[in-house]
């Protein structure tokens, strides 16, 4: 058997260009995990070999394995590392395919996908939603309220929202597919938020969403939902430009 730490360097070494770092990172260390040479229950390599190896800050590589995380390929253990789930996705085939990390027309096609899976998770939840996760939907919505200057803790409890309202649809495909699909775009989400006035505005769209999920009406609901994908679409697209 040859020398894992020269295994690790051919699946992941060589510099990365900044303007596509985080997306490349997610795209090797895809390929490296998909390749079997990590067990599942292994450790990875900590962030700062990653990050050595690759050439690129450990900023980047932080974020490719948040991403991954929520992807469910990962488990981050705070003071103990990063390690492969027992479990991964059963959709991470298709997104290993696709390759839709590094390409911004791929990440086009998602937002499309995305628009429609969440006005109808939106529609499902007005039906379907407990009471306690009206609870936990106005909790994220406060959040959102409290961080309007604090783009990431904003962009987590906007992502924690969406999360919570597909679990309330009670669709368990729907809920993975909209995992997995927002995982994928939230470095262009990070990056569409750019000022307070835009979390505002993000900031009553979700209230909006709230108001039809809690009068249980799905189709006020759904309509919140789909002027919300609207409006948040025109803000993230023209990130992508450039990046194709």
């Amino acid at each position: 058997m040859g020398n894992p730490s020269e295994g690790l360097s051919a699946a992941l070494g060589g510099t990365i260009k900044s303007s596509t770092a985080m997306a490349e990172v997610t795209r090797r260390l895809l390929d490296y995990i998909a390749s079997g040479a990590v067990p599942e229950g292994a450790r990875l390599p900590p962030e700062r070999q990653l990050a050595t190896l690759m050439g690129v800050g450990r900023s980047a590589v932080r974020e490719a394995l948040a991403a991954l995380e929520i992807l469910g390929i990962v488990t981050v253990r705070a003071g103990s590392g990063t390690y492969l789930s027992g479990s991964t996705s059963e959709l991470l085939p298709q997104t290993l395919s696709w390759g839709i990390l590094l390409r911004s027309e791929k990440t086009r096609e998602l937002i499309e996908v995305r628009h429609g899976l969440e006005t109808q998770a939106a529609r499902l939840a007005a039906v379907h939603a407990t009471e306690a996760s009206l609870r936990v939907l106005a909790g994220h919505t406060e959040t959102m309220e409290q961080s309007i200057d604090d783009f990431h803790r904003f962009v987590t409890a906007d992502m924690l929202f969406h999360q919570e309202l597909a679990a309330a649809a009670d669709n368990v495909l729907l809920r993975d597919i909209l995992q997995s699909v927002r995982s994928l775009i939230r470095v262009w989400v990070e990056r569409a938020l750019s000022d307070s006035d835009h979390a505002k505005l993000t900031l009553a769209e979700h209230r909006a969403i709230l108001v039809g999920i809690e009068a249980r009406d799905p189709e006020v609901a759904a309509e919140a939902m789909n002027r919300h994908m609207r409006s948040a679409a025109a803000r993230l697209l023209p990130t992508l430009d450039g990046e194709a």
